[in-house]
């Protein structure tokens, strides 16, 4: 793998990927974020700036838009099963959760950030379209990706990960959503 920084664009947004640094991505479902929302908030960041768009983006994925097939239980195994897969070979994962049309999560990456994308989104999709009998785009191809700076940043990212089913009214606590890391840390 190159060790350089790579820059790189899908469409609206650019990606940065450093070999072993901490990314927080957050990918969503194809319908969960209509373009007419996308160029809406766009404008609102270009006018208030990158946190106020990142915001409201968030706080609309929260409102569960869109089909939602990763309610499904089904569904969000196959995107579990996905983001363990390579965990502590491609990258090494820290904190994730599986909301009903959209995935945040903290990890450690030791590929290219466009590769660990692509295996998630690629196989993800097949898998699940035989599930729902959907053929097509199942996600949105951009994500949303930002290289943790430092602690502060880093425990902001993993507090807003397990505590997101919490804000979005999914479940009282955060270790009672099934589909997150939160869950899975809880004593047996």
């Amino acid at each position: 793998m190159d060790e350089l920084p790579l820059w790189y664009s899908r469409g609206y947004l650019p990606h940065l990927s450093c070999p072993n640094d901490l990314q927080t991505v957050t990918f969503h479902l194809a319908d969960a974020l209509p373009v007419e929302i996308v160029l809406e908030y766009k404008q609102l960041g270009e006018r208030f700036g990158e946190a106020a768009r990142r915001k409201a983006i968030e706080a609309y994925l929260d409102k569960g838009y869109g089909q939602c097939w990763l309610r499904d239980e089904r569904v969000a195994k196959i995107v579990e099963g996905a983001l363990l897969h390579f965990d502590g070979k491609r990258y090494r994962i820290l904190d994730w959760v599986i909301m009903p049309n959209h995935v945040h999560t903290l990890f450690e990456q030791w590929v290219q950030l466009k590769e660990i994308m692509h295996s998630w989104k690629s196989w993800t999709s097949h898998e699940i379209g035989k599930i729902i009998g959907v053929e097509g785009q199942l996600w949105q191809e951009e994500n949303f990706d930002r290289f943790i700076r430092n602690e502060e940043h880093y425990q902001n990212a993993v507090d807003y990960i397990h505590m997101n089913p919490v804000k979005a009214g999914l479940v009282e606590m955060a270790e009672e959503w099934r589909f997150g890391s939160a869950f899975r840390r809880i004593p047996s």
